[in-house]
């Protein structure tokens, strides 16, 4: 995707375009780690080639051409997901931007379709901006700086860690039913207190069920403390 076409006109949501410009020399602060998807390889190559380039103040830790790819890294989950919606797998653009939130990931859409449905469905499940690919390079950066909160002089500062081996190597627990449905729903960005109420059960039962599951993940080696650790853990093992 080169600097001057990133196809539809699109608008800008959650971000004005405006001219980028370097905002912290490289190494004087963590960059804002990004992870890059798209099932256009050349696109994809192009576009990160390009963020290595002309943004110090960005990390490009991860680049995937499948949905299954993204969440499966290691790298996973990063600060900030630019993240396409066309994509030749049967996930929904609510449930792959829900599952990114849920894991901490802010969520810019990337599109050479748009369309206000796709537009509201997506800022709906809680993308913090929605973009046209036809836009200049450099003002995805400007919007991707807008949404992770960047001023001049400084990068935002995250703990991350890499979370355990891929799914094809390690067991996975048997849950209950319930503790499935508790699992399916909060791994998909809904809160503790959402789930009790789609599974109209009370608060301590959803938390109960949430509870146990993180402990059968702990039993077969695969801990899943943070809310980040067990949407990967949902998604490796096909519950979202």
């Amino acid at each position: 995707m080169p600097d001057e076409d990133v196809s539809s006109a699109p608008t800008v949501i959650g971000g004005g375009a405006r001219t980028a410009r370097p905002l912290v020399a490289p190494g004087s602060a963590r960059a804002v780690r990004v992870a890059l998807l798209d099932d256009h390889e050349v696109l994809l190559d192009s576009m990160a080639s390009w963020f290595r380039a002309h943004a110090p103040d960005f990390d490009v830790a991860l680049t995937a051409t499948s949905w299954l790819q993204l969440v499966h890294s290691p790298a996973f989950p990063t600060d900030l997901v630019l993240i396409d919606v066309q994509l030749d797998q049967p996930v929904s653009i609510e449930a792959r931007v829900r599952t990114c939130r849920a894991a901490g990931a802010t969520v810019v859409v990337l599109t050479g379709l748009d369309t206000p449905d796709l537009r509201e469905r997506a800022l709906r499940a809680g993308a913090a901006a929605f973009l046209g690919k036809s836009r200049p390079l450099g003002d995805v950066l400007a919007v991707a700086r807008d949404v992770m909160g960047l001023t001049p002089g400084r990068a935002v500062q995250r703990d991350w860690r890499p979370l355990p081996r891929a799914a094809e190597q390690v067991e996975r627990p048997r849950l209950s039913l319930g503790e499935e449905s508790a699992l399916r729903l909060y791994a998909s960005g809904r809160s503790t207190v959402e789930v009790a109420a789609e599974m109209h059960v009370q608060f301590e039962t959803a938390k109960t069920y949430l509870r146990r599951v993180r402990q059968k993940y702990a039993r077969v080696q695969r801990p899943a403390s943070r809310k980040a650790d067990l949407v990967q853990r949902a998604t490796e093992d096909g519950y979202i």
